[in-house]
């Protein structure tokens, strides 16, 4: 295999393809550290020319592929296979074009979710999903797993603000899908490869809606007694006909860890807090705070607080996006977890993972983005004492399943990967299993796409021991490899 790949160097810069063990160490996981497997070879292509002959290669050598953003997914999609080649996009981090008059810009694949934001401040513009690790995403990945973020709830996912993507197949093939007109003829092929994982095809272009800032925004942040009151606030808030810009939930580990870690201002006696801001026009806006403060107060808030300022505001959420680092520094090791359940089961799901979390004996800090129920549960625990991590993986898929119990699902922005690939057997039965694995023949015939991620075979949900055969027999014959 290493003579083979070192044939890459005909077609890439030498110091582009990486084959030693030291050169490709950096490239053994993603944000999902518990998993690691190093690739026989890493790739760094510079051109689209370049990225389409290491497609056709690879093809052609029948040589597994795994395409490569900022790495900062935490499903273990961009954990290398051990006899292929990690694909990485990190060179194209262009905004290629902005276009003011219709509200979109156009860019490569590794450019961060901020920098997008960034560049079209001056015009009034932005680009709304905002994921927690938005200063390092790229917007490749965020297209591989449909990413949301604290403003995913009035302003939807990347699916909802993507307009048309450029791609390859596995075969070098260059597909433009979707387009910047309003509507498409044919199959919504653009919501099928919005989340697709890297099973599909490559990702190298993106063209983004983009937004006009909002005349105004505001912040409340309400403080709890209890998370069941703070669940039903939110229910409450949505049922009045109220669509937040983002509505978000914190448990007391979770407020304690960030308040210690970013100085927000957050209660640490609280139980729970909801933050919850409110933008539109000034007098929209103005009618709206007074609305939520009413039916905060009347959840059972014990404290309501409004940012005095934009400086304020900003403080508020940036304790909320830290809090993923900030529980790094109470424990030495966490599992993030990634379900959505339906809003109303917000309180009934929060009593069932405390009392999974005292069952197993590891603490859980939840940070959520309460406003459409996606949860974002932090196992806490120790790599470092023998068991730990194989406890937390199995709380983790109690909690999953468990969404799954109550009319969720598996993952809310992060994707299967190979995390949740067990429990995905859970919540699709075989023949939506098989069709899933159609889908994926139909584009990438051999599989060398993102390989034995996200898509469980029905072998292994059969030892999981999770296999729901439709109607007693397995469908498609024809596709019993899988």
């Amino acid at each position: 295999m290493k003579t083979l790949l070192q044939q890459l160097i005909e077609f890439l810069p030498k110091e582009d393809v990486l084959l030693s063990d030291e050169a490709v160490r950096p490239y053994e996981c993603d944000g999902l550290s518990a998993y690691r497997e190093r690739p026989a070879a890493v790739v760094l292509p510079n051109t689209l020319a370049e990225v389409q002959q290491v497609l056709k290669f690879c093809h052609r050598h029948k040589i597994p592929v795994v395409a490569r953003g900022a790495g900062t997914g935490l499903s273990g999609g961009a954990l290398p296979h051990k006899t292929g080649v990690l694909l990485s996009l990190a060179k194209f981090k262009r905004i290629l074009a902005i276009d003011p008059q219709s509200r979109t810009a156009r860019v490569e694949t590794g450019v961060r979710n901020l920098a997008i934001s960034q560049a079209v401040a001056p015009l009034g513009l932005y680009y709304a999903p905002d994921p927690s690790s938005q200063v390092a995403c790229t917007i490749g990945g965020n297209v591989a797993e449909n990413s949301g973020g604290v403003h995913c709830l009035k302003y939807g996912l990347t699916v909802h603000n993507i307009l048309e993507v450029k791609m390859f197949t596995m075969d070098g093939e260059l597909l433009t899908i979707g387009s910047q007109a309003y509507d498409n003829a044919g199959y919504d092929l653009l919501a099928l490869v919005t989340g697709s994982e890297g099973l599909l095809g490559v990702v190298v272009e993106v063209t983004v809606r983009l937004l006009p800032k909002p005349e105004q925004a505001q912040v409340l942040m309400a403080a709890f007694d209890d998370v069941i009151k703070a669940g039903q606030a939110v229910a409450d808030i949505i049922a009045q006909g109220i669509i937040p810009a983002g509505l978000e939930m914190m448990d007391n580990a979770a407020i304690r860890a960030a308040e210690d870690f970013v100085k927000a201002g957050y209660p640490v006696e609280a139980s729970a807090i909801l933050l919850c801001e409110l933008d539109g026009n000034v007098d929209e806006v103005e009618r709206q705070i007074v609305q939520v403060n009413a039916i905060l107060a009347q959840a059972g808030a014990v404290d309501i607080r409004q940012a005095v300022d934009e400086q304020q505001r900003l403080q508020f959420w940036a304790g909320r996006k830290a809090a993923f680092p900030a529980v790094g520094r109470i424990s030495p090791d966490y599992y993030c977890m990634d379900g959505t359940i339906p809003r109303k089961h917000l309180a009934t799901v929060l009593g069932k993972i405390e009392r999974l979390s005292q069952q197993y004996g590891l603490a859980v800090a939840n940070v959520f983005h309460a406003g459409d129920g996606n949860l974002h549960p932090l196992i806490l625990f120790d790599a470092n004492k023998a068991g730990e991590l194989e406890k937390a993986e199995a709380l983790g898929g109690e909690i999953l399943e468990l969404c799954v119990a109550v009319g969720g699902t598996i993952t809310g922005e992060h994707g299967v990967g190979l995390e949740k690939i067990n429990q995905m057997c859970v919540q699709f039965n075989s023949l939506e299993l098989m069709q899933f694995h159609a889908v994926k023949s139909a584009f990438d015939p051999d599989g060398l796409l993102n390989p034995e991620k996200a898509i469980p075979t029905l072998h292994r949900c059969a030892e999981f021991g999770k296999l729901h055969v439709h109607h007693g027999q397995l469908p498609f014959p024809e596709l019993e490899r899988f």
